[in-house]
């Protein structure tokens, strides 16, 4: 007899209330920024922030195009990385923006959704194909109980596309965020949200209100925290759906907060962790 995978939304959702955290720390490891100590040492780099932030994170976010950059090295240290990271207990949002169409799409999502042991635990998707290029990831995500995020309104300014505005009076965005709400509804958990979540700039305050009206049981990944200007009382209305909803990223705020502080990078990390994930988990409202 088949037995019933946990969804993506659920296993969030479970590791929110364990933790009482939404913070999503991305791993965003850039040579020219690293410790000098480490010497290049990506992977120790991550690990070490893995450590830092794993008592106050409920997942970890590694942006795939630094890793991508350092070769073949970098892709074993992202392999390294992500699977430390699951041991120290974090889920894994590997953010790499994927999206193709046919076998291509199907290739990205058996790399990283897919088997016993996904790579990944959700994957960020761009849906500007089209639902062909959607369907394996969710397909995936109902196999596996892994999860996406679609590319829905982003943290840069990005108007000249996602602000067009349709015949109906409404910006492009909008319309992809009621796509998003239909797939969503193919994997929807026992807490009642989805496993088809959206990211949504924490950048764009009105986006995120909107956002949510829009897509009532989607978990909203907000990036955009510190380093590029978005704060966190700006995103009270996201977490309308429940404390698993909504979950913040930051990443070189955290990353390289010893560059501001001084000290071990690890200890610097941490102290960063803790005091947004209490400073989300209060504007909340949880």
């Amino acid at each position: 007899m088949a037995v019933a995978v946990q969804t993506f939304a659920d296993r969030l959702a479970a590791e929110v209330e364990r933790k009482q955290s939404q913070l999503v720390v991305g791993l965003d490891p850039r040579l020219d920024l690293l410790p000098v100590e480490l010497r290049g040492d990506v992977a120790r780099f991550c690990c070490g922030l893995v450590d830092a932030v794993a008592p106050h994170a409920v997942a970890v976010k590694p942006q795939l195009a630094f890793f991508e950059a350092l070769g073949p090295a970098g892709i074993a240290a992202f392999d390294e990385v992500c699977v430390y990271a699951r041991r120290a207990g974090l889920l894994v949002i590997a953010d790499g923006k994927r999206g193709d169409i046919g076998s291509t799409a199907r290739a990205y999502a058996d790399a990283y959704l897919e088997g016993d042991e996904p790579r990944a635990d959700a994957l960020t998707v761009n849906a500007y194909l089209g639902r062909e290029s959607v369907e394996p990831f969710i397909a995936a995500a109902r196999r596996s109980g892994t999860g996406i995020f679609v590319l829905v309104k982003t943290s840069n300014a990005g108007g000249d596309v996602q602000d067009l505005q349709l015949t109906d009076g409404r910006p492009l965005w909008h319309h992809v965020a009621s796509l998003v709400a239909e797939w969503g509804e193919e994997v929807v958990g026992e807490v009642g949200l989805s496993s088809v979540g959206a990211v949504v700039g924490a950048t764009h305050p009105r986006a995120v209100a909107d956002a949510r009206r829009l897509m009532p049981q989607a978990i909203l990944l907000l990036p955009g925290i510190g380093a590029q200007g978005g704060a966190v009382s700006d995103l009270v209305r996201a977490f309308q759906s429940g404390p698993a909803s909504a979950l913040v990223a930051a990443s070189r705020s955290i990353d390289y907060a010893f560059r501001e502080t001084g000290g071990d990078y690890r200890e610097a990390a941490g102290a960063e962790a803790a005091r947004l994930k209490k400073e989300i988990w209060a504007a909340s409202g949880w």
